[in-house]
């Protein structure tokens, strides 16, 4: 029983998956040992404890992180996550995604991702601040438009980034909009940036649909995680014709064979804070991912789909768009029974694409309207969908191996261009 329990904890290490994965893409292009070494590693990693003056007067410290996986290709990119569960050991997996994700979709960002451990659903708009603030402080000089540029992710939104760029610009002594991307509108943000990863992940299902001789018109999705990525992607997907026929989120979850009515959906769920009792539903008796569909989007946390239960998944595409949702032993279960996972370092590049975008208008001090936004960010999809899928078929590899192929490929020849500083 305890060897048993040992091997559910190493399934469920999110920095062991993205190793997993990363070594099984790698050992597909022959590296040399030494550069392996070189990029599966993280530059830098930094804790910070964070002393914060709570609402009723005590102090609280809080513990901040910060990874820099790699920075060769241009400035570190990944988001800040506020969350209970948040590790050094969870920061450094998702800044190694960012990494192959920035290289897969070809935008010049390295890897990076930050991240406190924390409930903001139980803190004050205040309280939210002054963390924020003290967290952009002690980071700043590691921060910045050159060096490492965060976003929004799990427990924060635009306007932590607001607070994070009047921090920064206040050390600085000048206004500073391209130090974080994922700004309101007001603050220097990107028409498009809110829905992006969300229409990034519906190209790259239409991609998957064309291959796959699928019509994405009257296809079943069901959507795990109807926060920002699910509750878009269902919406544009929708309209697309497919049929949304289940969705869950921290309040429960919800299905109708029929499919359910997203406009009126997306209404409740702003009134009600969750899609728990959404009038002409169902409630879900079963995971939702294993639920009847054809699509799944697993836009929730990691580990969502596993070797315990990806036998009993019954979509025939998983289109990825939280990190890290599928564990390497489900992914060989799930090959065998041919299903199609658009991996999350491709399927929800979309944000950080459009991040790149932000990040480019506020250094040109020119913005773009929202249609042009759109209009180039399914350029760089259907491009990146078409590399990773034309790699599989080389090597005869899924998209996940594949795309790790693609993205390891580029950050190896930015590597062997610049050479190794010694």
């Amino acid at each position: 029983m305890p060897a048993e329990g040992a091997n559910i904890q190493k399934e469920l290490n999110p920095l062991a998956n993205a190793e997993r994965q990363f070594d099984e893409a790698a050992g597909r292009l022959n590296l040399s040992a030494g550069i392996r070494e070189i990029i599966k590693h993280p530059r830098r990693a930094t804790i910070v404890s964070l002393p914060v003056q709570m609402d009723d007067g005590t102090l609280r410290v809080f513990t901040g992180y910060r990874v820099q996986h790699s920075i060769v290709r241009g400035p570190a990119k990944g988001g800040i996550r506020f969350h209970p569960d948040v590790t050094l050991n969870e920061v450094e997996a998702l800044a190694a995604w960012m990494t192959w994700k920035c290289a897969v979709v070809n935008i010049p960002f390295g890897g990076g991702k930050g991240g406190v451990a924390c409930d903001p659903s139980k803190m004050s708009k205040g309280e939210l601040e002054r963390l924020t603030r003290r967290y952009a402080a002690d980071l700043s000089d590691l921060f910045g438009p050159e060096s490492d540029v965060p976003a929004p992710d799990v427990g924060t939104n635009d306007q932590v980034m607001a607070w994070i760029v009047d921090t920064y610009s206040m050390h600085e002594r000048r206004t500073e909009y391209a130090v974080v991307t994922g700004k309101p509108l007001e603050v220097g943000g990107s028409a498009g940036r809110r829905e992006a990863t969300g229409r990034g992940l519906l190209f790259c299902v239409r991609g998957a649909c064309a291959h796959l001789g699928l019509p994405l018109k009257g296809a079943r999705v069901a959507v795990q995680g109807f926060g920002n990525v699910g509750s878009v992607s269902a919406d544009l997907m929708a309209r697309d014709g497919a049929s949304i026929v289940a969705v869950s989120d921290v309040t429960g979850g919800v299905h109708h064979p029929a499919g359910l009515d997203v406009p009126a959906l997306l209404q409740w769920t702003a009134d009600h804070r969750g899609v728990k009792g959404f009038p002409g539903s169902q409630p879900l008796e079963t995971p939702i991912v294993e639920y009847d569909c054809d699509i799944l989007v697993p836009a929730a946390l990691e580990n969502q789909i596993t070797g315990e239960n990806a036998d009993r998944v019954r979509a025939r595409i998983i289109a990825e768009g939280a990190n890290g949702p599928t564990t390497p032993d489900a992914d060989k279960i799930l090959q065998k029974k041919g299903v199609f996972v658009i991996p999350d370092i491709l399927c929800n590049s979309g944000g950080v694409t459009v991040s790149y975008f932000e990040w480019v208008q506020n250094r040109m001090g020119f913005y773009w309207p929202e249609r042009e936004v759109n209009e180039r960010l399914e350029q760089y999809m259907v491009q990146a969908f078409d590399s990773v899928l034309s790699k599989a078929k080389e090597h005869g590899v899924n998209m996940r191996v594949a795309a790790f192929m693609v993205a390891i490929e580029r950050v190896v020849k930015v590597i062997m261009l610049r050479g190794v500083y010694a």
